[in-house]
């Protein structure tokens, strides 16, 4: 099938001007009617799924992918339960902040707008189709979908289901367009539509990530990899230690926000990590140690400067013993990835020095790393996370699909005296 990319990305860059116009009320109930539709359409989108999980079994893909791309009625309705959940949340749109008063009179002020036109590329999940989909539509920006080829029908279906839910209200469906083929060829073309495309988010493996950074003329809010740590302080609570290492690592091993290295203070070592290896070897987690963590633990697999940069996301942890907190921070510096990281100590002086000196865009204080998400943080629903700090930075909330522009409200002033 041949598609006009540049066609479509028009038509979704005209449709953001009349999606940017609409009030709070008449977007929260396009959500409402969008999580209908999806209620009503449930057969034809578990239809469209039974295609695609056929397709993968056939395939061959792991049964942990399988599960990300399978739809029940439940998953359906979750799906709904979360445009919903935005329909609450507040709409940054139309905010006025940062007011103030020149000398001569002109009144500043900067209003939040959206972007305009946001493209997401993402992998597996059609939930991604529907919830990427309402957290633009609330934000006021039009909306590029480009799935992966494994969901292909899946997310077919849930867009035509949100499209009901807009022709409702007259709005174009442009405001949501879904990209109609899988072809690689397809997405490095739209990646150079930068005339019509404000944004570009990708979500999925560092590959894709990568591939898109590496081709995109539009900004790319990037999030390669979570190499996530936990500081053990020397002035730390070993019982708190334990549990934010027990939940870091363990709760769900295969997520941005899980563990993949602690690192602990040596005047700590001996009484911490013997009880972090009888806690990890229940949860059958492998230890990979420095040498002076297998000097106190002489069972654990060595580990190697490869092991301190990798995401695992798995049952795997790195472990380091450092002479002090530069130590630490440095380490944190050389292997992290700006995703997250943990200091743990009742030192309110190493604390500060830590929130200062680690530059990570979630930095958590005796609190486990898997609070760096949209929805823990009270941002409601998150379309991503940035490692990057253009524009965004940490769990990208609603907010963060919005920019600011100044307004100057005077009274007559000109700058030179007219003569």
């Amino acid at each position: 099938m041949e598609i006009d990319l540049i066609e479509l990305a028009k038509k979704s860059r005209s449709a953001s001007n009349q999606l940017a116009r609409l009030s709070t009320k008449t977007k929260n109930e396009i959500l409402s009617a969008m999580a209908e539709s999806l209620r009503s359409e449930e057969e034809n989108i578990l239809q469209a799924n039974a295609v695609d999980i056929q397709s993968a079994n056939e395939k061959g893909l792991s049964s942990a992918m399988i599960d990300r791309l399978l739809l029940t009625k439940e998953r359906i309705n979750s799906m709904a339960e979360a445009l919903e959940e935005i329909v609450l949340l507040a709409d940054p749109v139309g905010l006025m902040s940062d007011f103030k008063v020149r000398p001569n009179g002109l009144q500043v002020a900067k209003m939040s707008i959206p972007l305009g036109v946001i493209a997401i590329i993402y992998e597996a999940r059609p939930n991604v189709t529907s919830d990427a989909a309402g957290l633009c539509l609330k934000s006021g920006n039009a909306v590029i979908l480009r799935g992966g080829s494994e969901a292909f029908n899946s997310n077919v279906a849930v867009v035509n289901a949100l499209h009901k839910g807009l022709e409702k209200f007259g709005v174009d469906t442009a405001v949501i367009t879904f990209v109609p083929t899988t072809d690689r060829e397809a997405m490095l073309e739209l990646l150079k539509l930068d005339d019509y495309i404000d944004l570009v988010i990708p979500r999925g493996g560092e590959g894709l990530i990568r591939f898109v950074a590496e081709n995109s003329r539009v900004p790319v809010i990037k999030h390669y990899k979570g190499v996530c740590h936990l500081y053990v302080d020397k002035d730390a609570d070993i019982d708190t230690a334990l549990r934010l290492l027990i939940d870091g690592k363990t709760s769900r091993p295969g997520v941005c926000n899980a563990l993949e290295t602690m690192i602990v203070h040596k005047e700590i070592a001996e009484k911490f990590l013997p009880l972090a290896e009888i806690e990890m070897k229940k949860r059958g987690v492998e230890i990979r140690g420095c040498e002076k963590t297998k000097s106190i633990l002489p069972e654990v697999v060595a580990a190697n400067d490869e092991d301190f940069g990798t995401e695992f996301l798995s049952l795997i942890i790195a472990s380091r013993v450092v002479e002090n907190y530069d130590e630490a921070v440095s380490h944190i510096e050389k292997f992290g990835s700006n995703h997250t990281d943990v200091i743990v100590t009742n030192n309110l002086r190493t604390s500060q020095r830590f929130i200062r000196d680690v530059n990570s865009s979630s930095v958590m204080v005796n609190a486990s790393s898997r609070f760096a998400d949209g929805g823990e943080m009270g941002l409601g629903a998150e379309i991503g996370i940035s490692t990057t700090k253009l524009h965004a930075y940490g769990p990208m909330g609603l907010d963060a699909l919005t920019t600011k522009k100044f307004v100057v409200i005077g009274e007559g002033q000109t700058r030179h005296k007219i003569q």
